[in-house]
């Protein structure tokens, strides 16, 4: 047998001769938002402790009244198991925090825009504080493109589509878990993304990468398998064994791509394969950082001969890599 809650209307001796009243609930209701149990919700009524006068007392009746009124609305509130007027005390609650928690289910842009709100906000924000114009302020930061790695050139236009867009991914989930009130992303306008003019390299060019030894093999390993995958750098240190499945029409790779943040299914050659080396559990480019993208990866293009500026994001744009011929790939692979 369920008991049912009462509400007790109570008065507390404060400072400046006042009286503070208060709702005593018992047994404690459990917050859905925080499921923390509950037994006192302050009103924000204060009463004089000794009326002075008759305007004084009449006030205080006035507004044991008004605190009387509230706790028959929460008894009656609590019958009918509506806890919004729990919302005082999740509006409280930590944003910053529950945007960090996010990131670990996430991947790697999320925890960078992650850094970018935490320094828009300064380290501090609650979710009573998230609302359309604190978002559209924090679109604007965006639009700034400040860096946070200490380069003087701003954030690339598309770069800033992507992180708003994981904002207003967080904001979406944070409205489906009851956390936000309203769906915001109603009232944001998104940031569209510009067409680029894209680098490619030749095959005569990945063929001298792969005949061109390097200081760290899995590095290696990581561009020729991106060039002939396409895939990005923070998709292929996320890679894992178990992401790559034989069908019967050959291997494919079952994925979250961080840049769409969508389950995408890709075809993945035999020859591409032998770049990940032996089946293990786990990630499959295991050592991989990215820090080796930039002098590591720059040293190694220069051994090869090729005196473009080459980023990874570049390499991994390289001529139709589905359509090469097989004795092309075999090529690749007999360099390996």
């Amino acid at each position: 047998m369920n008991t049912c809650t009462k509400v007790f209307l109570r008065k507390k001796e404060i400072s400046g001769d006042r009286i503070s009243l208060y709702l005593d609930f018992y047994p404690p209701i459990r917050n859905p938002h925080t499921n923390r149990l509950s037994r006192r919700e302050g009103l924000g009524i204060y009463l004089y402790r000794h009326p002075a006068n008759a305007r004084e007392r009449e006030f205080n009746a006035s507004m044991m009244e008004k605190a009387e009124a509230i706790r028959c609305r929460r008894f009656e509130q609590l019958l009918n198991e509506q806890f919004g007027f729990l919302d005082k005390e999740k509006l409280r609650i930590d944003f910053l925090e529950y945007f960090r928690k996010k990131c670990f289910k996430k991947y790697q842009k999320w925890k960078i825009v992650y850094q970018h709100f935490y320094d828009f906000c300064e380290g501090k924000c609650t979710v009573g504080e998230i609302n359309e114009d604190f978002c559209k302020k924090f679109q604007a930061y965006l639009l700034k493109g400040g860096r946070r790695d200490g380069r003087k050139s701003k954030l690339a236009h598309n770069s800033i589509a992507g992180y708003w867009s994981t904002f207003r991914t967080l904001l979406k989930e944070a409205y489906q878990e009851k956390l936000l009130r309203e769906n915001i992303n109603d009232f944001l306008e998104k940031i569209e993304w510009k067409d680029t003019k894209i680098e490619f390299l030749s095959l005569d060019e990945v063929k001298k990468l792969a005949a061109t030894p390097c200081k760290h093999e899995v590095l290696r390993r990581a561009s020729l398998f991106s060039c002939m995958t396409g895939l990005r750098i923070s998709d292929i240190q996320q890679l894992r064994w178990e992401h790559i499945v034989k069908t019967e029409d050959g291997y494919v790779m079952r994925i979250r791509t961080e840049k769409t943040d969508e389950e995408a299914t890709l075809p993945i050659s035999e020859e591409a394969l032998a770049f990940c080396g032996e089946r293990e559990e786990g990630l499959v480019f295991k050592t991989l950082k990215r820090s080796m993208i930039n002098y590591p990866l720059r040293a190694w293009i220069k051994e090869a001969g090729i005196n473009r500026r080459i980023t990874f994001h570049i390499a991994r744009h390289y001529s139709n890599p589905y359509q090469l011929a097989v004795n092309e790939y075999r090529d690749l692979r007999f360099n390996r």
